[in-house]
């Protein structure tokens, strides 16, 4: 059997589906995926899995180059002619389902891991951007066998818009995290704090930056670390980010493939999105190597946080209920035990075998 990936990141083929594309070979069958660009591709080929690139401008509203995209999609399936087509992000799952529908797959299946900014912000532009998503949405889920989400929130959102029908959808707890490389250890107890993320600012990346300000003025011995990667599609809040960011207080770090050796070093992990997430990956990464967790309660990261047991809420886009929540943790008597809370919680439900188990089932393959 041929099974075909469709993503928009090269990259995040190998780190978020790496496992699961392994997992579909170790059962005798073939994996085909397309991307966007080169990178990882040795990685991916020493893995078994043939890449396919397909340039793609994720943010770009051209009718042009969205219609060359799904004219390209559709070409290389027809010539492929795969068992199962399964997409992910927005593009490759409206235009990826199209354009498998168009060159006759029959199975079908797309991942919706978050609804993203389109789905966050509330401006002019976002709602007629929301507006045609939800059109083209509609339109490709009749395609699918299934759509598979991260959390019931954005379930509950597509079904009430009429974007799909309950009987299509299945949920999963996120991507699932990896307990081999990301190792449960005990905490440093060095009063630090660290934030992972695109940055992207509904990410809540300047209030993490503002509130550490504030903290570091009243508690000099602690310590901050970002650790983010500049994405092009999002220029102008890296530049208000490089405005806002007082490296004597924040240890930047643009980006690295060391993450877990951060995360081990570092006490408490903060995560104050309003970006509409499926379920943060990095906060899965942070429960399974024992973290106490400080997060807002926006869809997908409510999940991961067991309010005063593992970890806190903060309000989303309240810089004072940050700092006030990273000082509660730094007087707090038991970070060990809300460490230990995150790390029970991963084990029960964010292992990546038992996601990529419930993946196969839904996928059907056996």
């Amino acid at each position: 059997m041929r099974v075909v990936f469709i993503a928009s990141k090269t990259s995040s083929l190998l780190n978020f589906r790496g496992q699961l594309m392994k997992d579909i070979m170790a059962k005798g069958h073939n994996v085909i995926a397309i991307g966007s660009d080169n990178k990882c591709a040795g990685e991916l080929k020493t893995m078994g899995v043939e890449l396919i690139t397909v340039q793609l401008n994720r943010t770009s509203i051209s009718p042009m180059n969205n219609f060359l995209y799904l004219w390209k999609l559709r070409k290389i399936l027809k010539s492929i002619k795969p068992d199962k087509v399964f997409s992910y992000t927005i593009k490759p799952v409206i235009f990826g389902s199209i354009a498998a529908h168009a060159a006759g797959v029959t199975e079908i299946y797309s991942l919706v891991c978050g609804l993203g900014q389109v789905y966050s912000v509330n401006n002019f532009k976002t709602k007629i951007v929301r507006s045609i998503c939800n059109k083209a949405y509609k339109l490709a889920f009749k395609y699918n066998q299934k759509v598979i989400f991260q959390n019931q929130d954005d379930i509950n959102e597509f079904v009430q818009k009429h974007l799909i029908e309950k009987n299509k959808t299945a949920l999963v707890d996120g991507s699932g995290v990896d307990l081999h490389i990301f190792k449960k250890n005990k905490l440093p107890y060095n009063h630090s704090f660290i934030m992972v993320s695109r940055i992207i600012k509904e990410k809540g990346v300047i209030e993490y930056l503002e509130a550490a300000k504030i903290v570091k003025a009243k508690y000099p011995n602690c310590s901050f670390t970002f650790i983010g990667a500049f994405d092009e599609s999002y220029e102008k809040d890296y530049k208000e980010f490089l405005k806002v960011i007082d490296k004597n207080v924040v240890n930047y770090i643009p980006e690295t493939n060391q993450v877990a050796n951060f995360i081990s070093k570092h006490d408490i992990f903060v995560l104050p999105t309003y970006y509409r997430e499926g379920i943060p990956k990095t906060l899965l990464e942070a429960t399974a190597m024992g973290r106490p967790i400080i997060t807002t309660k926006t869809p997908g990261c409510k999940h991961t946080v067991k309010e005063g047991v593992n970890g806190y809420f903060v309000k989303a886009r309240d810089i004072q209920d940050l700092a006030a929540k990273m000082e509660l943790m730094i007087n707090a008597q038991n970070l060990q035990e809300m460490g230990d809370e995150s790390y029970k919680l991963c084990l029960k439900k964010f292992d990546i075998r038992i996601i990529n188990k419930e993946m196969l089932e839904i996928l059907n393959i056996k």
